[in-house]
């Protein structure tokens, strides 16, 4: 058995970032980064365009950190290895070689997994669910020789897929969603029906208001079949129906909830001397209320440095956050400030949609819950935070073109 400070659970960006903020607070502690990927630590949002693009990125340029600094700092990193049990009480972790480590400290961060529908021909060739690098490089190469893709699903990844790879050469791009617009979810349904109408008129497909019933195919995919009876051909079937929380090491235990991984202010579960962030990690909302669970990287990387600033035992830092994230899909960048995931029961769009430069504030029961904005600059989206903060009480975002 070795003995080390640290043992952080998951190296994607927010265990890399729980070792950024342990070395912030202490210089000497022994870390181990363990996790089962077998790249360094990357920003995962960038992947598509990276790999997908016009080819213009590589792996190295996704990293968060290259191998040198990890070295420089003094941590363990273990990649392609998996934690295959771990005792909350007695603080040791058992690695899949056998080996195990007994910690004074632990950080779960072993993020999520493509969500896999339960249907007919989920692991035929050519369906792809993407998570990991492997995952993209592997579409990569067969996009280059199959045309014909279709894309199940209506969030960020479903449309930044659409929009990459309909520029490719001779690709022919179907967009299959269960509703009838477009990210009505952030936008609306008139703003929702104008992307819509914006992806047709780059050349995607739509098939709104169908829902998937199977891939059909021998070994490989051939067809993709619709609850309504349609059959759609396709050489490459992209299913991007959202992520479920990789909670496996911790089933049984008070680690795993339905909901992610329960944690205080400070992020740190019930079980003392362990932490969680990144996509597991079940927070305490002080701004909305209630507790949330974010599947967004800005997240995870101010979680893993409040954590590793926490696990330190040198700062005592509360984790306050106000979500936001990003999307750029053609040539058409959008920011979401706040709270989306429960509909609005009213909405207020400023701008011209048809300059692209616009936003859209949400509202629920009187209460302003977020912002969305198309094309406009990042002064917007700190005013905005402003805002949905109540300060100064009552003053709306200044819209800057």
């Amino acid at each position: 058995m070795i003995r080390r400070d640290y043992l952080i659970v998951g190296a994607g960006i927010g265990g890399a970032s729980v070792c950024e903020g342990i070395r912030e607070h202490d210089k000497k502690g022994t870390i181990v980064l363990a996790g089962n990927e077998t790249a360094l630590p990357y920003h995962r949002p960038q992947l598509l365009k990276a790999q997908l693009g016009k080819r213009e990125g590589t792996p190295d340029q996704t990293q968060v950190h290259d191998a040198a600094w990890f070295a420089n700092n003094h941590i363990e990193l273990r990649l392609d290895t998996l934690v295959t049990q771990i005792n909350l009480e007695r603080h040791i972790a058992v690695l899949a070689n056998g080996q195990a480590i007994e910690f004074r400290k632990a950080c779960m961060a072993m993020g999520s997994r493509a969500r896999r529908p339960q249907i007919a021909g989920g692991n035929l060739g050519n369906v792809f669910y993407l998570r990991t690098l492997r995952d993209v490089q592997a579409l990569r190469e067969v996009a280059d020789l199959e045309h014909e893709i279709a894309i199940v699903g209506g969030g960020f990844i479903a449309l930044e897929a659409a929009a990459l790879l309909s520029q490719l050469p001779k690709a022919r791009v179907s967009l299959l969603h269960r509703a009838p617009h477009l990210w009505s979810r952030y936008l609306g349904p008139d703003l929702g029906a104008w992307l819509a109408e914006y992806y047709a008129d780059q050349g995607v497909k739509l098939m709104l208001n169908q829902s998937l019933s199977g891939f059909e195919g021998r070994t490989v995919l051939k067809n993709i079949a619709t609850k309504n009876g349609d059959r759609v051909p396709a050489g490459i079937a992209i299913v991007a129906l959202g992520a479920e929380p990789n909670l496996g090491l911790v089933a049984g235990t008070p680690l795993a909830y339905p909901h992610g991984t329960p944690v205080n202010e400070y992020l740190e579960t019930d079980e003392k001397g362990i932490f969680a962030v990144g996509d597991i990690a079940s927070y305490p909302d002080k701004i909305f209320g209630g507790v949330r669970r974010v599947e967004h990287w800005p997240c995870a990387v101010e979680q893993g440095h409040v954590a590793g600033a926490n696990m330190s035992g040198k700062k005592r830092v509360k984790f306050d956050y106000l979500p936001h994230y990003s999307s750029t899909v053609f040539d058409l960048h959008f920011d979401f400030v706040g709270d989306f995931s429960k509909p609005a029961t009213r909405l207020e769009i400023e701008g011209d949609r048809k300059n692209k430069k616009f936003l859209v504030r949400h509202f629920l029961l009187g209460h302003l819950m977020g912002v969305a904005f198309c094309n406009l600059p990042a002064e917007n989206i700190e005013a905005a935070k402003k805002e949905l903060r109540g300060w100064p009480r009552g003053k709306k975002a200044v819209v800057q073109e």
